[in-house]
C-alpha cells in the first residue's frame, strides 16, 4: 500500500464499513453525520466525483489519507497500514455499494464466545469488566469482498451486530436498539453497549434491579417511546455532548416526573466509558 493507491480507496465504502449514519445524497454529494463526534444534523459530507470528504463542523477536509490520519490519529505510514488491513479491498474504482445493513454485502462466518486475545485486550483497553463483556458480547467472525475480520459484537433486536474492534466501528445487519429485560419497574437508556457495560463495571448492582434499553445510535431515540409507558423510572446515560444533552432534556420534558438525567455520575467525561477509563474516582456503595 503507498499513498497514491491509498487515495483511490473510495471514502464512502469505508465509512460504511465504519458503520457512519448516512443521512442523504444530492447529486455527486453523499452527506453522513460526522464520525468525528455525535450529532443529530448531518455536516460531513464526501463528494463521490473528486472522493474528496469536509467536515463542516470540524472545518476540516481532505482525501482518503486525510480521513483515516484523522479518524485514527495517526501519521502517514501507520494509516497506510490501516488502509491495508481494513479497507484495501474497497478500491476507488470499484461498484458503489449502500450501507452494509441494507445491501449485507458481508458474510458472518461465525458467532462464538469471546476467545480472540485481540479482542480481550481491546475490551481490557476500554476498562470493561471482562466477565459481564462474555455475558453480554461475542466474538463475531465475518467476510466482506473475500477478506475475512473479526470483532466484539453486540447483537440487536433485529439481530443485527454492532461490531467493534481497535480499528472498526461498524453494524452487520440492520440497525436497531437492544431492549434486555428482567422485569423490572425502571429502565436504564444507553447510546452504545460499551456505556451500558461500563455503568455494570462501575455499579454491579443494577444488573438484578433495572431493565435496559441500549441505542446502539442515537438516531434510535424515537424507539424508546414504545416502550417507557411500562415503566416508573427512565434512567438516562446519555453522551454528555450537545446532541446527548438536547436527546436528555427533550426526554426529561416528555416523560416530566419518572425521568431522571444519570449524567452527573460521569462529569467532566464524554459517556460512562470514557469516565470508566480515565479512572474518575466514585464514591462507592452509590445507587441509581
Amino acid at each position: 500500500m503507498n499513498c497514491g493507491k491509498a487515495k483511490t480507496i473510495q471514502l464512502t465504502m469505508i465509512l460504511d464499513k465504519l458503520g457512519v449514519c448516512k443521512i442523504r445524497t444530492s447529486g455527486n454529494d453523499v452527506w453522513y453525520l460526522s464520525p468525528f463526534r455525535k450529532e443529530k444534523n448531518a455536516s460531513f459530507k464526501v463528494n463521490t466525483q473528486k472522493n474528496v470528504f469536509y467536515d463542516f463542523g470540524e472545518g476540516f477536509g481532505g482525501n482518503t489519507l486525510d480521513f483515516v490520519m484523522y479518524y485514527y490519529k495517526c501519521d502517514v505510514a501507520d494509516a497506510l497500514k490501516v488502509i491495508d488491513r481494513n479497507f484495501n479491498s474497497f478500491s476507488f474504482h470499484q461498484q458503489q455499494s449502500e450501507n452494509i445493513s441494507d445491501k449485507k454485502p458481508y458474510g458472518i462466518t461465525s458467532v462464538q464466545p469471546l476467545n480472540n486475545p485481540l479482542l480481550i485486550q481491546y475490551l481490557k483497553s476500554r476498562k470493561l469488566h471482562l466477565e459481564i463483556c462474555r455475558k453480554y458480547l461475542c466474538e463475531v467472525i465475518y467476510q466482506i469482498n473475500d477478506k475475512k475480520y473479526f470483532g466484539v459484537g453486540f447483537k440487536n433486536d433485529k439481530n443485527g451486530f454492532e461490531i467493534r474492534n481497535k480499528y472498526v466501528k461498524l453494524c452487520l445487519g440492520s440497525k436497531w436498539h437492544t431492549h434486555i429485560k428482567n422485569n423490572a419497574q425502571s429502565i436504564a437508556v444507553f447510546e452504545s453497549w460499551s456505556d451500558f457495560i461500563a455503568m455494570m463495571t462501575l455499579y454491579p448492582k443494577i444488573e438484578n434491579t433495572n431493565d435496559f434499553f441500549i441505542l446502539n445510535s442515537l438516531a434510535m431515540l424515537a424507539n424508546l417511546d414504545v416502550v417507557v409507558e411500562k415503566y416508573n423510572n427512565i434512567f438516562l446515560a446519555l453522551d454528555r455532548d450537545e446532541a446527548g444533552t438536547k436527546a436528555t432534556e427533550k426526554c426529561m420534558q416528555k416523560w416530566k416526573g419518572k425521568c431522571r438525567d444519570l449524567s452527573y455520575l460521569y462529569p467532566n467525561t464524554k459517556d460512562v466509558n470514557d469516565f470508566l477509563i480515565k479512572k474518575t474516582p466514585i464514591r462507592k456503595g452509590r445507587k441509581l
